[in-house]
């Protein structure tokens, strides 16, 4: 017995006589309650200003109210009834009864401004019907289409059939340049209208035309901060960083000034006798001048990056792979380059995802033919007033850049990212 109990593992306690396994997991509880006690803030502010905003935007995708809210009557009847019915007079009862309520309630508007993102000329039949509806006489199915003919278009009942849900995916649909038909099928809109697949090409395109400029031009500019002695690479650096002390809006100013036909650009070009006064060179309002511009613009987001993972590389490296009978390009790609695959990754998203969200310098330098996605965005929140539009596009823009993290992390890993 006494060696039984000799064997008997020693239970450790603290001086109040608590186990000390059961003391240490509340030390560790206590620590980790404070460490996301001091995080919460930030947690709170990324939450409020951060994710609630793209949950907003993801839910405004698919929810548009405006019919369904302003038209009640007609929208129940969709309800009760299956696609491919007839509309009877009790639909038209229901219709103008709707008229109405929302002519007197001055929402008319708002319900035709629906219908008329899937079928443009509605919204001024809705109004017009909005100020007349209260003097028809029954039989409605006889005097609405007396106001106006097309209150007797199946198209038109299928598109307040269709937009007589809250919740739709359509608008996913028109920002892939498709539509739906008569009987409810899936089709592309007509080649004349198809806007948003070519802007989306357009976007990726040019952003990656960009990435790849930055990349050329910033790399030897990375290696040269990286390489040179401390008072020249200081003065270096500061021109690099000189850009980010101006405001974005006079940088894309400047350039329109020196782009434009009678700027700088093609005034040197005639001075010097390159190009005559016939030949000036049209380097805005179009994709040159948007390319030109964003490459000065982002070019410090690819420098800075590369300057960081280039820094820390001993100069050694390339020296011994020199003295062992490598060549200066064999040293370069196969010791030098592979340690800056890092910073080349980290740069190549920065610079990649600021251009595909780029606003201000398009719209300024871009013209018609320089416009990116963005652009269309901001017009249909605030020209067209089509949110739900505006918000399937900013999804779609969205769920590009996570599956381009998805794919930087297959095929490279998102651990080797490096910032700084």
């Amino acid at each position: 017995m006494a060696d039984l109990a000799a064997n008997d593992p020693v239970l450790l306690t603290t001086s109040d006589g608590r186990p000390l396994k059961e003391a240490l997991a509340q030390a560790q509880s206590k620590a980790k309650w404070r460490a996301f006690m001091l995080v919460a803030p930030l947690l709170a502010f990324i939450m409020i200003t951060f994710v609630s905003p793209i949950v907003q935007v993801l839910h405004q995708s698919i929810y548009n109210p405006k019919f369904s809210e302003n038209m009640p009557q007609i929208s129940a009847w969709f309800d009760q009834h299956p696609n491919g019915t007839e509309p009877d007079e009790a639909a038209y009862t229901a219709l103008v009864a709707d008229l109405v309520a929302a002519g007197a309630a001055k929402t008319v508007a708002v319900a035709g401004e629906r219908v008329n993102y899937e079928m443009p000329g509605t919204r001024s039949l809705f109004t017009k019907a909005g100020r007349e509806a209260k003097k028809l006489q029954p039989p409605f199915m006889e005097s609405l289409p007396k106001l106006d003919k097309d209150w007797a278009s199946p198209e038109l009942w299928g598109v307040m059939r269709r937009v007589s849900h809250a919740y739709t995916g359509d608008f996913y649909l028109a920002a892939v340049d498709l539509e739906r038909s008569a009987t409810g099928a899936i089709q592309q809109v007509p080649e004349n209208e198809r806007v948003y697949v070519n802007l989306f090409v357009r976007t990726f395109a040019l952003s990656a035309a960009i990435t790849f400029l930055c990349l050329i031009i910033g790399y030897p500019v990375a290696f040269l901060l990286a390489s040179l002695p401390m008072r020249y690479a200081s003065l270096l650096m500061i021109m690099v960083l000189l850009p980010f002390w101006t405001s974005l809006l006079v940088r894309t100013t400047a350039w329109m000034v020196l782009l434009q036909g009678q700027g700088v650009v093609n005034s040197l070009l005639v001075w010097a006798g390159i190009i005559t006064e016939d030949q000036r060179l049209v380097m805005i309002n179009n994709l040159m001048g948007t390319m030109i511009a964003m490459t000065h613009i982002l070019l410090p987001f690819m420098i800075l990056p590369l300057y960081s993972v280039m820094k820390p590389i001993p100069p050694s490296y390339v020296r011994a792979a020199r003295s062992l009978g490598a060549t200066s390009w064999t040293a370069f790609r196969r010791v030098y380059l592979p340690q800056t695959i890092p910073g080349i990754g980290a740069g190549g998203l920065l610079v990649f995802i600021l251009s595909v969200g780029y606003y201000i310098t398009p719209a300024l330098v871009g013209g018609a033919s320089g416009q990116l996605i963005s652009n269309l965005i901001a017009f249909h929140v605030n020209k067209s007033n089509n949110w739900s539009l505006a918000a399937a596009l900013a999804t779609i823009l969205l769920a590009s850049i996570l599956l381009l993290y998805w794919l930087y992390d297959k095929l490279v890993g998102i651990d080797k990212l490096k910032l700084g």
